[in-house]
């Protein structure tokens, strides 16, 4: 059966639903972070994998050698981590197999199937620029081809020898019919002159000794495929089904870059996201499951296909994850939101042994935050005292009609026996009535006395939280702000 044949195969057996073992892989390059359209590639591979019983790999492609870190590798590491996009096999690393690149890339030489080639620089350079004069399509003009060069030791590189005539052409699973012709491609180089390896040459060899049987990546390497297949086609390999997927925009329609905000998943880490809002957010741009918007992971398992990605360009929407995000803190369970909750906690330098719990902190401030990082700079009262008053909300609700309400509540407060919401609810309604005032002539100056601003949670389970020695401590500080406040003004 021929690799066209076998394609074609399974592209139909992949449409109607019947797949194959199927082997999927998130190769990404270290040369900097995990960004979310990346993340977004490695959750649809990982989909496939799972939903289809079959294998996810992780492959480094650090054949980039002076831009690869092994600071971007751990980045990389820490994005799948964070994520939970737990891979069957790998890391491989890239520049672990160069000896093997280079048997293959001898084997095609021996075929004929790729060539010497020891042009200059300088000749390139001038090909090019004549081409360009001719408003020609710069390429390589087959100077050295067909010359059978021997191995040499002077400086020279392999190409391979592409096909001059027909046409390369793929179902993709996203875009559909895609063909190329040959002759708008030229004898790319899979090996330089230092010996390393090329990208396109390097992802061949490893999609085809790795059986890969899906490829997914974003649409900026449509070019490469057809290259890429002609080598696997020269091999005698059979193909894989493609999948490119569309760029993700802001939400201004430009391509998404750091001037939209987070583009890093650890950044999305960092500012308070969970795993699973993220997650579900990123399967969700390009895709679709009928109107549902809210996929936990055995659900995306589950539901997961190809034909229902869009192959229009799709725009990040902040508002549309903060409010994945709230969701996911309101009705994950407590223990899961947990762990990500003391990291926050540690990472902005709260010592949380110094006021309640975070197992009772997280359903207390869960309606209040979109982001888990906002839920820590709104807690910060309940486990640091404040320096002073948000100046709108005292002088708003610290004023002298407040120090009889604050005395008052004080001493009720101070009485009581059982530190308890019934008990603290009762003192404040029982000196709003003992003064003759509604509810919000007392809440808001002890609101405000208690938090330092002018929200929190429900009065009585704020003051029970923040606990006794504090809430009286605090009452004390705003009766003499409102002491002195007074005094100036008289």
């Amino acid at each position: 059966m021929t690799a066209s044949a076998h394609y074609r195969i399974l592209s139909f057996l992949s449409k109607k639903g019947f797949i194959m073992t199927v082997r999927s892989r998130f190769a990404p390059s270290p040369t900097g972070y995990l960004h979310v359209g990346g993340a977004r590639t490695a959750l649809y591979s990982y989909l496939i994998a799972r939903r289809n019983k079959g294998v996810f790999i992780l492959r480094i492609e650090d054949t980039d050698l002076e831009r690869s870190t092994p600071e971007a590798v751990q980045a990389i590491m820490d994005g799948m981590n964070w994520l939970g996009l737990d891979y069957d096999e790998g890391p491989y690393y890239q520049t672990k197999r160069f000896d093997r690149y280079r048997e293959v890339a001898e084997h095609l030489l021996a075929e004929g199937k790729a060539y010497r080639c020891v042009c200059s620089k300088e000749r390139l350079e001038a090909l090019r620029e004549q081409q360009m004069a001719n408003k020609d399509k710069p390429r390589y003009d087959g100077h050295c081809r067909g010359k059978n060069l021997p191995h040499t030791d002077e400086p020279h590189v392999i190409r391979f020898a592409n096909p001059t005539t027909g046409v390369v052409a793929w179902d993709d699973l996203v875009k559909g019919r895609i063909e190329f012709q040959n002759t708008e491609l030229d004898d790319l180089i899979i090996m330089r002159s230092d010996g390393a390896p090329t990208y396109n040459f390097t992802v061949v060899v490893d999609d085809y000794e790795m059986k890969i049987s899906h490829v997914v990546r974003g649409d900026d390497h449509v070019n490469n495929t057809p290259r890429q297949i002609n080598i696997l086609q020269a091999l005698g390999a059979p193909l894989p089904l493609y999948a490119h997927v569309s760029m993700i925009l802001g939400d201004d329609g430009k391509k998404l870059s750091k001037r939209h905000g987070a583009v890093s998943v650890m950044q999305y880490r960092d500012e308070g996201y969970l795993p699973e809002a993220l997650l579900n957010y990123l399967v969700r741009l390009g895709w679709s499951h009928g109107d549902q918007e809210i996929f936990s992971r055995q659900e995306m398992i589950e539901l997961f296909d190809m034909q229902h990605i869009s192959p229009s360009a799709v725009a990040f929407n902040t508002e549309k994850l903060n409010w994945l995000n709230q969701h996911y803190i309101k009705t994950l369970p407590v223990s899961e939101v947990l762990p990500h909750l003391e990291w926050q906690m540690q990472y902005k330098g709260i010592d949380v042994s110094q006021g309640p719990t975070l197992e009772v902190l997280i359903p207390a401030m869960a309606e209040r935050v979109h982001t888990l990082a906002e839920m820590v700079e709104k807690s910060r009262y309940f486990y640091q005292d404040f320096a002073q008053f948000e100046e709108k909300a005292a002088k708003d609700h610290l004023r002298p009609v407040a120090l009889e309400p604050l005395e008052k509540i004080y001493q009720a407060l101070s009485e009581l026996q059982s530190w308890d919401e019934a008990s603290i609810h009762q003192a404040i309604e029982s000196t709003a009535t003992a003064l003759n005032i509604g509810m919000g002539k007392i809440g808001m100056p002890l609101r405000v006395a208690i938090t330092g601003c002018g929200q929190s949670p429900a009065l009585d389970l704020t003051l029970k939280l923040v606990g006794k020695p504090k809430t009286l401590a605090r009452i004390e500080k705003a009766l003499q702000f409102v002491r002195e406040r007074a005094a100036s003004a008289g």
